[in-house]
């Protein structure tokens, strides 16, 4: 395990609020070679992405042992620190989850409030906490420092009146936090102010989307962003670049 608690490490030290790390989101073998090939030295898989890449849905349309499958031939083929997206858990325990992960060499996950396996339900705020620190229990158990990155979909879904929703994802991320997280991901598009906001109050690093061929990363550092990760958004930017490739040829 000292390879990979020293990658686990070296991934949570690439995290620094005002110059963020950023993470392409890849899925494959050949995505993660193309990104670490480019010069970035940490990755994150995208459950999106990934299962695509295998013909299941989104939502945990694709089995934990299927996710595995992918970030092992990822782990065989790149020598960075790998971050998985593992969606809400695909109704196993934090136990299983983490031993999976590190069999297979990854060093930190993304954990998210819906419950796909339950009708698409939102954990309450305890709840997702409490699964935060199982998580972390049983990393710390295994002697890796496993980065935990605590996902709300609040914003996403719209839950809730959107008067509060702020002061509602801040508590829940807080808790979240205290439970054990590393790094706190309020998932969605937000407007200058409304990121300053959740960076300034918020007690961890905070990570934000960006989409590749848009967004701007010295204004996400100005927001004291610490990570930014691509979503599904990289793969849909080549998926429309190879469109037009394709088209000259019909």
């Amino acid at each position: 395990m000292t390879t990979l608690e020293s990658k686990a490490k070296e991934l949570l030290a690439l995290h620094r609020p005002g110059n963020p790390v950023v993470l392409p989101t890849v899925w494959d073998a050949w995505s993660a070679n193309l990104a670490v090939a480019a010069g970035f030295s940490a990755l994150t898989l995208g459950s999106h992405p990934v299962a695509d890449s295998i013909g299941r849905s989104d939502n945990e349309g694709m089995t934990f042992a299927e996710l595995l499958t992918r970030v092992r031939q990822i782990t065989d083929a790149v020598d960075v620190p790998i971050s998985v997206d593992i969606e809400a858990g695909y109704g196993l325990e934090p136990a299983q989850l983490i031993e999976g992960l590190l069999d297979v060499g990854a060093v930190g996950l993304n954990i998210e409030d819906t419950v796909h396996s339950e009708g698409g339900r939102l954990r309450g705020d305890q709840e997702h906490a409490d699964f935060v620190h199982g998580l972390r229990e049983f990393a710390d158990a295994a002697g890796v420092h496993v980065v935990v990155n605590a996902r709300t979909d609040l914003f996403l879904r719209q839950v809730g009146d959107e008067a509060d929703r702020m002061d509602r994802a801040i508590a829940r991320l807080t808790l979240a936090a205290s439970a054990g997280a590393d790094v706190l991901y309020p998932v969605g598009r937000h407007s200058d102010a409304d990121m300053r906001r959740l960076t300034s109050e918020l007690p961890l690093p905070v990570n934000a989307i960006g989409l590749p061929d848009k967004s701007d990363r010295a204004e996400l550092a100005a927001q004291g962003v610490a990570r930014i990760s691509f979503g599904p958004y990289l793969q849909f930017a080549l998926a429309t670049e190879a469109n037009r490739l394709l088209d000259r040829w019909k």
